[in-house]
């Protein structure tokens, strides 16, 4: 844990999902795309990607509950530093392969 948010949080854990897609898929080291994980508050996306093994530079997008946390547009790279609260959705995914039939990246 790279972040501090308190002397009395020693011990506790909050359960987050994790979910991979693209190319970070690998990542998930055959467990499913979806995975529940019990961390320490505090924990940041830096953290997260740490602990499962994924390079920051592997990463193009990272999605907390739907949200972008990344710094700015593409090639910006993602925010290691947000810190994830408890019951929060992390999707993590490489680059977004675009298709030319859609018109629009595809997720």
């Amino acid at each position: 844990m790279s972040a501090t948010i308190g002397h009395n949080t020693q011990g506790i854990s909050i359960d987050i999902e994790v979910r991979f897609f693209n190319s970070v898929l690998p990542y998930a080291n055959g467990k499913g795309i979806r995975q529940m994980l019990s961390v320490e508050p505090g924990t940041t996306i830096g953290d997260l990607a740490a602990r499962l093994g994924i390079p920051l530079e592997k990463l193009f997008l990272v999605l907390v509950n739907g949200r972008d946390v990344t710094k700015g547009l593409v090639g910006a790279g993602i925010n290691p530093r947000y810190m994830v609260e408890a019951g929060d959705v992390v999707a993590f995914s490489g680059a977004v392969p675009y298709s030319y039939g859609y018109g629009a990246p595809v997720v």
